[in-house]
């Protein structure tokens, strides 16, 4: 097991895994906000990631990270993506369950896969093709878009993976330049302005929350969000955008079981399928990816 995690594509699977479980708790809290309690969507997302950056704050100003940028046009470009994306992600959970919205969202590694490709020139071998194609596959299995059971709404976690991959794309390609720290300090320091815009559109919401539950649970949200960003944001920095995909799908199973103890979002049994490919797929990659380190290491 050690000699599993000593290289630094494990290492970045691991934080990948760890960014995911911590991003389903989110999923869980902002559902309830969503659906429990009743709050907008531009509410919700101003609040959570303004929380985020509360928290992120004097963690940063005691660390040594070098927060000078000359790429200021890409981190808006990256903030931009990533609003949108979250902007459309709660949106979906307002009206679909955790597990369905989870496994829509399980298109973003073939935008991200084909990103890497075409615009960060990475080599995209084809183990990790094959693996992002079983991870679809098993998203396809538990969604079953034809079915009756399909909605609309569905189309926003979808929207939101395209709009995610391209924000994950310009993060992979600013590690090379910007420090992870210094990539988490944007983020929430630029999202918090754009979303406190679009909450003051007219019918938004704006930034009223209704009582002590909603203050305890968008703080506990945004306290997980900055945990889980920078997590995202190491794991970008030390292994391929491409390689790292797959190992999002695992964020699955931390979804759905919340959503059961949560909402009582029992998924079809197609589910469990569907979820055998999706982490099937992750932990094969990882060992081929794993003994061709230790091979060429020989």
């Amino acid at each position: 097991m050690t000699r599993m995690f000593s290289s630094p594509t494990a290492t970045g699977a691991a934080l990948m895994i760890l960014a995911g479980a911590m991003f389903a708790v989110v999923n869980t809290l902002v559902q309830y906000a969503a659906m429990g309690l009743g709050i907008a969507a531009p509410t919700i997302t101003f609040w959570q990631y303004l929380t985020a950056l509360l928290f992120t704050l004097p963690w940063l100003a005691v660390s040594r990270a070098d927060f000078r940028t000359r790429r200021f046009g890409a981190h808006l470009l990256r903030v931009g993506l990533a609003v949108g994306g979250v902007q459309l992600w709660v949106l979906g959970l307002a009206h679909v369950p955790i597990w369905q919205a989870i496994s829509l969202i399980m298109l973003s590694p073939f935008f991200v896969t084909a990103g890497a490709a075409l615009l960060l020139g990475e080599r995209v071998t084809s183990p990790r093709w094959i693996a992002v194609a079983l991870g679809i596959l098993g998203g396809a299995v538990i969604l079953q878009p034809w079915s009756d059971a399909f909605t609309p709404w569905a189309l926003a976690p979808v929207a939101a993976a395209a709009l995610w991959a391209g924000s994950s794309l310009m993060t992979k390609r600013m590690t090379a330049t910007e420090s992870p720290e210094a990539l988490t300090l944007y983020l929430l320091a630029l999202l918090t302005p754009l979303n406190a815009g679009l909450a003051l559109f007219p019918g938004a919401g704006g930034f009223a929350l209704p009582g002590a539950a909603a203050i305890t649970t968008l703080a506990v949200a945004g306290l997980l969000t900055a945990l889980a960003q920078y997590a995202l944001a190491r794991a970008y920095a030390t292994a391929d955008a491409a390689f790292l995909q797959p190992f999002d799908h695992v964020k699955l199973p931390f979804n759905v079981g919340l959503g059961i103890l949560a909402f009582g979002f029992v998924p079809p049994g197609s589910m469990w399928l569907g979820s055998a490919l999706i982490v099937g797929a992750s932990l094969w990659l990882l060992a081929r990816e794993e003994h061709g380190a230790n091979l060429a290491v020989k």
